[in-house]
């Protein structure tokens, strides 16, 4: 089969990590008999830096016209502003996703057996940790309105039913194919747009009867994920909530160089890229952990190509490769062996 990625390297380390996404995948096609067409585009401050603008034109037409989209990193010092009418790269991000309409973001949080001692949290408490973050990602306090006037700055967090109701029933469709528990994180003893929220989770959920449903407030939300992890299964919440919980959740694995996400929509078009950011202190240095970008794009082949055991595979070969005792500097153990960004890809590709 052939699929066309529209990869966007983006600031940083993303340039680095990306290439060995691209790497692997090109083993899964080689493997599987498949066929990846790459299309590379601008995004972030390299995009202001040569267009003015962190989304050309150029780069939405080519995201539109292919099967998913990978992105490696984007920002960094060089562009932060608090100037209100500035440009950065993450309006660059904001508008892909909108553009997309990718309304549901999912960051899977997984505890790798030999990363266990990795994590500041006692072993007991993080083993068998198997979590999914789906955050809602096109509303609430990142695009309601918002102004300064004088001496005063104000944000809206803004839903409309239709927000809630779809990014809710894609958490009950993903909990069907783990383990049936959803808990819907809020703030309804504050907030009216929690009160909605909470509403219309409680209207949905007859129809998912062999899900069981949770409603926890954000604030206790964020406290059990680190005294009991092991309780949550699949989490869905509104869009800065989800920011949050999804960046403390984490760090239960020990490091954000392990941790993956996946922007979708209604389609198969999503959007595909690690947790972390772009680390422009660690580019061109070698030694960026590459295997967040590379479970990024195992989510890719899942979800866009709808190609399980290829997802699987990428999957295998990053905990064959870990349980073998390799490691980039960010995850290095006592008598495990360090390799480079460039090498760990390589060994990856070569498991698959």
């Amino acid at each position: 089969m052939k699929f066309t990625i529209t990869t966007i390297p983006g600031d940083g380390i993303g340039p680095e990590i990306t290439a060995e996404a691209v790497k692997v995948l090109d083993a899964v096609a080689a493997k599987y008999g498949h066929e990846f067409e790459y299309h590379e585009a601008l995004m972030g401050g390299v995009a202001i830096d040569e267009t003015g603008n962190p989304l050309p034109d150029e780069t939405l037409e080519v995201a539109k016209s292919s099967d998913a989209v990978l992105l490696g990193a984007i920002g960094g010092p060089k562009w932060d502003t608090t100037d209100p009418e500035g440009v950065r790269p993450e309006q660059g991000l904001l508008g892909i996703r909108k553009a997309l309409e990718l309304f549901a973001n999912l960051r899977p949080v997984q505890v790798f057996d030999a990363l266990i001692d990795s994590s500041t949290l006692k072993p007991d408490v993080i083993r068998g940790v198997d979590i999914l973050v789906v955050r809602e990602l096109t509303g609430g306090l990142y695009f309601g309105a918002r102004a300064r006037e004088n001496d005063r700055a104000y944000d809206t967090m803004d839903y409309h039913v239709y927000e809630i109701e779809r990014i809710v029933r894609k958490a009950f469709e993903l909990a069907r194919g783990r383990r049936k528990i959803v808990h819907s994180i809020d703030k309804a003893n504050v907030l009216e747009s929690s009160r909605l929220w909470r509403e219309v989770t409680v209207g949905i959920a007859p129809d998912y009867p062999d899900v069981h449903l949770e409603h926890m407030l954000v604030d206790n939300a964020a406290m059990q994920i680190i005294r009991h992890p092991e309780q949550f299964d699949v989490m869905v919440t509104e869009n800065m909530f989800g920011d949050i919980l999804s960046d403390e959740a984490s760090m239960l694995s020990g490091s954000l160089g392990m941790l993956s996400s996946a922007s979708l929509g209604a389609g198969h078009l999503a959007l595909y890229e690690p947790s972390h950011g772009s680390a422009p202190k660690h580019a061109g240095l070698d030694r960026a952990n590459p295997i967040a970008t590379i479970l990024s794009a195992a989510l890719m082949v899942r979800y866009s190509f709808e190609l399980e055991a290829e997802a699987k595979a990428i999957e295998g070969a990053v905990e064959q490769v870990l349980s073998e005792g390799f490691r980039t500097k960010d995850i290095e153990q006592e008598g495990t062996t360090v390799v480079g960004t460039a090498r760990m890809g390589d060994l990856i590709a070569e498991r698959v």
